[in-house]
């Protein structure tokens, strides 16, 4: 039993974020849906819903991967920056499509940066699996630092 609790530590605020994620998922299929009956906005809804989804699979690879091999709270962190991101893309579609620019930008550097972290941490593994040097704790606090960057637009 310990040891379960051990491994759910190590991925715990990976989980709340993709939970966040999916509740986000019904708020946006929530709003297409209540725009149904009006045709001009519910093609802004539907297509600002189209792009959120089409990003989201690689947004939710990035994270856990990066998590997962390298570190978890600055993925983690990064992944609710991301939410809040896309969370202003989908209303700043809803308005003028220009409104959206900044989160779509904004939100393509996070995705950039936990595939980053990705490469990083996979490198580390094989470093540390071939040649016997970890880096990992050192990569660790660069990448704390870093992630307070993303909070810069």
């Amino acid at each position: 039993m310990e040891s379960c609790r051990v491994e759910v530590e190590n991925i715990f605020l990976l989980v709340i974020v993709t939970l966040i994620s999916a509740l986000q998922n019904v708020f946006f299929a929530q709003k297409v849906e209540r725009e149904c009956n009006n045709r001009t906005a519910f093609e802004r809804v539907s297509c600002a819903n189209r792009n959120c989804m089409d990003a989201y699979p690689t947004f939710l690879a990035v994270m856990w991967c990066a998590g997962l091999c390298l570190s978890q709270a600055p993925a983690a962190f990064a992944g609710i920056v991301y939410l809040l991101v896309r969370q202003k893309y989908f209303i700043g579609y809803l308005g003028q499509t220009s409104q959206s620019t900044p989160g779509y930008l904004f939100g393509k550097r996070i995705i950039s940066f936990l595939s980053l972290m990705s490469v990083v941490g996979v490198l580390n593994y094989l470093l540390g699996r071939f040649l016997g040097q970890d880096y990992k704790e050192y990569v660790e606090t660069i990448v704390g630092a870093a992630s307070a960057l993303l909070l810069f637009p």
